[in-house]
């Protein structure tokens, strides 16, 4: 990860960055899918927990041709008048490191208890009774919402920013720009 390219939303009074940041994920993601790449990472430097947001700038990570190579992929020409899309340049030399990654909660209590009842050949007010409300897990992170490809319906994709390390940790990255292990350069 010797190079960055920041993706930068254009600050206009009649738009709506977090609408156009999912737009812009989607198409990095599905450009992603389609180069089978596993070496690009995607980070968001203006994220602030606080506010739930992810900011207007989402930056990529990766090497200078595979990062051309994505943006051309991605079709980002379309969205010219609500982006500014920088060139690739190297990383800092002194910089942080920091993990990227999804969380996923189990948040659809009503979903767990339709699927306690069909494996246990229960009623829907048993399961109720077995999984109360309680166990819902929250939370505060910030989030883009993402359309699935198999079932087309909209879910929020939560992401964490771990803590800064000094050390950078190779490994692969998967079809949204995340991991669970390697980091990316942080500055």
């Amino acid at each position: 990860m010797n190079h960055y390219l920041d993706i930068k939303i254009r600050a206009l009074p009649e738009l709506v960055p977090e609408h156009i940041m999912e737009k812009l994920f989607a198409k990095i993601h599905l450009a992603l899918v389609e180069l089978h790449s596993s070496d690009i990472a995607v980070s968001f430097p203006e994220m602030n927990e606080r506010r739930h947001s992810l900011g207007h700038c989402l930056r990529l990570h990766g090497e200078k041709d595979s990062l051309s190579s994505l943006v051309q992929k991605a079709g980002l020409a379309g969205m010219s008048d609500y982006l500014f899309t920088g060139e690739p340049r190297p990383v800092p030399e002194k910089c942080a490191f920091r993990r990227i990654s999804r969380v996923q909660t189990k948040s659809g209590v009503g979903r767990l208890r339709r699927r306690l009842a069909r494996r246990h050949n229960l009623s829907l007010e048993e399961a109720t009774a077995r999984i109360p409300d309680s166990v819902a897990e929250k939370t505060t992170l910030p989030f883009v919402r993402v359309r699935s490809g198999s079932s087309g319906r909209f879910f929020r994709l939560f992401i964490r920013h771990a803590p800064l390390s000094d050390t950078p940790i190779p490994g692969k990255f998967n079809a949204y720009g995340l991991s669970d292990t390697a980091t990316v350069p942080w500055f």
